[in-house]
């Protein structure tokens, strides 16, 4: 009889050939996508190299993604880039995007309908785990490791155990699936679930959009989990319909599959929340955040920078303007949300109120460029990680927050909620 097992273990299972497998277990696995970014890629770029390998295992299932330090920011980003374009045309690798077909790896990928419900997603980014969304495993590793993937198209794994998050209730005004992993960390803790994968589930998760469950899933690694997923449904199918004609393999876990906890969550009291500087799982619920004055708010990066999240800012800041001491940087996640905003009049609305709008980048969330902060500077973000200097200077402050309580912000020049406005 095949032992009882969650969604993650299917998918482990399937991508190694065997009927079963259990936490704990060393699998060897095929890997559906192998992915890199301009920071990423060069190291794992050389790796390939020094193995003398002239081919990569298949030049369809590798995507490398240029979009940390794009448009390029001084000339170390530049050889970078350079690097991983090169390496693109040489060993023709199909997914390869730039400039202006380019965007944050973890939002234009699932929109190029390169990532499907069953598929094993391996990539030399942390933030990797997204694609769970989609009811996909994926997960980071290092460079060396991608580098090897991209010779072999094999990984080997330790199957996690799982813990499963039940949400039920309903969301109050404002609240986001930002609020519901930020107050899910502030529980669990930031190595509350190392080496875990975190299964969302409960009647609320059926109920949330695509951009919210991509916005949690992309969070799980801030807990120290492995991986993130959620288990696929007829709002998943609705958001691939038109994306691409592949179909995935649709998984779900087994009723009497075992777990290494179950935590449940009702949200009918949750409010919006906030991570305080400097860790995510320094949470308080923003009705006890001081009302710390802003120099700078960010909304974007692959947690907050799809469509949704720019319509809530706009909703917010129309017919309003950001507080005179404080800048607002909006930077949409990829092209086609850029595009988007700008039919919705989305765009213009966020430019009226007085934000700067970027293209298509992470730019700020890792201090990179277009947004750093200065020291003794303060910043709220939309983004994954708050931990000391990581949007700039070492003795900057960051705080982290849904792209609700972002504009609310914005607007007042200090931490605050939509209500006061």
């Amino acid at each position: 009889m095949t032992p009882q097992m969650t969604i993650t273990e299917k998918i482990l299972a399937s991508h190694a050939g065997q009927d079963s497998v259990s936490p704990g277990d060393l699998i060897e696995v095929n890997v559906d996508l192998a992915l890199a970014n301009d920071i990423t890629a060069p190291l794992a770029i050389g790796v390939v190299k020094e193995l003398g390998a002239n081919r990569v295992f298949d030049p369809e299932k590798i995507a490398l993604v240029a979009d940390h330090f794009v448009p390029n920011k001084d000339i170390e980003s530049a050889r970078q880039a350079k690097t991983m374009k090169e390496f693109a045309r040489g060993y023709n690798i199909k997914h390869y995007f730039e400039s202006g077909e380019s965007g944050i790896e973890h939002v234009i990928l699932p929109e190029k309908g390169l990532v499907l419900p069953g598929d094993l997603v391996i990539g030399a980014d942390s933030h990797t785990c997204t694609y769970g969304a989609l009811g996909a495993f994926s997960a980071g590793v290092g460079s060396t490791d991608l580098g090897i993937i991209m010779v072999t198209g094999r990984i080997w794994l330790k199957v996690p155990a799982t813990i499963k998050l039940v949400y039920e209730g309903h969301l109050r005004p404002w609240v986001e699936g930002k609020d519901l992993i930020l107050f899910t960390l502030g529980r669990l803790g930031t190595a509350g679930a190392v080496y875990k994968a975190l299964e969302f589930s409960g009647e609320l998760i059926k109920r949330l959009s695509m951009d919210q469950r991509f916005t949690m899933a992309n969070m799980a690694v801030e807990c120290g989990a492995k991986n993130g997923i959620f288990e696929p449904d007829d709002i998943t199918h609705a958001y691939l319909e038109h994306l691409t004609d592949r179909k995935g393999s649709f998984y779900y876990s087994d009723k009497g599959a075992v777990y290494d906890q179950v935590v449940n969550i009702n949200v009918n009291e949750i409010e919006p929340q906030v991570a305080i500087p400097h860790s995510p799982d320094n949470v308080r619920p923003i009705s006890e955040v001081d009302p710390v004055r802003l120099d700078q708010v960010f909304i974007g990066s692959c947690t907050n920078g799809r469509s949704e999240d720019l319509r809530v800012a706009a909703g917010i800041l129309k017919g309003r303007s950001v507080a005179r001491d404080t800048r607002l940087i909006v930077i949409p996640g990829s092209p086609l949300i850029y595009k988007q905003a700008i039919r919705e009049g989305v765009l213009e609305i966020l430019l009226d109120a007085g934000a700067v709008i970027g293209p298509p980048t992470c730019g700020p969330c890792l201090g990179g460029h277009m947004g750093v902060l200065a020291e003794g500077e303060k910043g709220l973000s939309t983004s994954n990680r708050n931990f000391r200097g990581r949007m700039g200077h070492p003795k900057s402050e960051v705080y982290l927050a849904s792209p609700a309580i972002a504009a609310a912000s914005a607007v007042l020049g200090r931490i605050g909620a939509p209500e006061e406005l």
